[in-house]
């Protein structure tokens, strides 16, 4: 194959939650955009949430028999060394049979694999590290990485300094070009436009102790005239409706709307006055675009701790609150009350939040890609034309 000519090909790799999920999306868009014809196969973890998500998307994936580590019950990692082995083998395999100009990881287990595989073909890798505190395995490879896209200041502390760019995360399509009103998307979920709106997100797969606390006072949240858009995730989503009709009167229907997951999240954010979220980059991403007020309960066992690692950088800067997760059945609901009812403390926290807003984060990701490549190319092509005399 002549590889002056023709598209490039790339693989995007990552996922586990929507918050690698979305993003991968938004990258292959944007790159194709600037080039039709480019093919991009996208490479996950078998069972996972983008195995289902990406086609859904229109692009193809294939899967590694990859897993994380788990830290809550270390003996359940006696098998990993197996995994590993086994994804990096079937990653070469890919690289092989698809010949990759250059492989982008998002983050989640498959990333790793292809992007360490791919760095030992010499092939382009970009990696899209998305917290304020990068995880070890991105560490590693960074090192060998061809840029290192970041939406955080003081990432050197990771990554050799004249790999990283600072890009920003990237935000779904949908949610930045929405331009719905508040009251229409009150009447959408259909819901009082003059009573306070709070929109509870445990992330894509749901969050228990934010449930659980939510739960455990919703009496308290439903007399303060306080509605209620809640995605609960799809493995708490039957037992908490079970226990929301057993427990709450008849005005809890009017009052609170709950679902496993949300597809229209743009409408869901243009409702809320307030949101409680996990602290992912991606869900900081989309509240700094949304300019919401948020309160942040961090996932504890997120690797290297970097959900409470990124909720306290937006804390120092007024830009959000934070509630522990341990503290959260105590402190959660009292503290949306509190919010609810103080708009000078809500205004301070949206005109903070603003600030770390990027809308075009996958532009700047995508043009970054591009420019290496057609760098490259250009440059194999000289190579070609020019080739070096050696009579003196």
């Amino acid at each position: 194959m002549n590889e002056q000519k023709g598209s490039y090909r790339i693989i995007i790799s990552g996922g586990g939650t929507g918050g690698h999920i979305f993003p991968a999306i938004a990258i292959a868009r944007a790159l194709q955009q600037r080039e039709s014809d480019m093919q991009i196969l996208f490479v996950g973890a078998k069972g996972k949430m983008e195995m289902e998500k990406i086609p859904q998307a229109g692009y193809a994936i294939r899967a590694l028999d990859i897993r994380g580590m788990d830290r809550g019950q270390w003996w359940k990692n006696i098998t990993l060394p197996y995994f590993v082995l086994k994804s990096l083998l079937q990653a070469r395999n890919i690289l092989h049979e698809f010949k990759p100009h250059a492989v982008v990881g998002v983050g989640g287990y498959a990333s790793f694999p292809i992007l360490f595989a791919a760095q030992q073909k010499g092939i382009d890798t970009f990696i899209q590290e998305q917290n304020s505190y990068a995880g070890k395995a991105n560490q590693w490879l960074g090192k060998k990485a061809t840029r290192v896209f970041v939406a955080y200041e003081g990432m050197d502390r990771f990554f050799p300094p004249e790999k990283i760019m600072i890009t920003g995360n990237p935000v779904r399509q949908d949610i930045l070009s929405t331009h719905i009103s508040r009251d229409e998307a009150c009447r959408y979920f259909e819901l009082d436009p003059q009573l306070p709106v709070v929109l509870v997100v445990g992330g894509s797969q749901g969050a228990r102790s934010i449930n659980l606390a939510i739960l455990q006072k919703i009496e308290l949240l439903i007399s303060h005239g306080i509605q209620l858009i809640w995605q609960t995730g799809k493995w708490n989503f039957e037992e908490i409706q079970q226990r929301l009709q057993s427990t709450t009167t008849s005005s809890y229907h009017k009052q609170i709307k709950i679902m496993p997951f949300i597809d229209d999240m743009a409408k869901a954010y243009a409702a809320a006055d307030v949101v409680v979220s996990r602290a992912g980059a991606i869900a900081i991403a989309e509240l700094s675009v949304m300019e919401k007020p948020a309160i942040l309960v961090p996932f504890p066992f997120a690797a290297e701790d970097h959900q409470t690692h990124n909720a306290t950088m937006l804390v120092e800067q007024q830009a959000a609150c934070m509630i522990s997760d341990a503290e959260a059945g105590e402190k959660l609901v009292p503290a949306i009350i509190a919010l609810c009812v103080d708009e000078q403390k809500r205004n301070t926290l949206r005109e903070h939040i603003r600030k770390w807003a990027i809308r075009d984060a996958d532009q700047r990701i995508a043009d970054a890609i591009l420019q290496v490549l057609q760098q490259k190319r250009y440059q194999s092509s000289s190579s070609k034309q020019n080739p070096i005399n050696h009579h003196s």
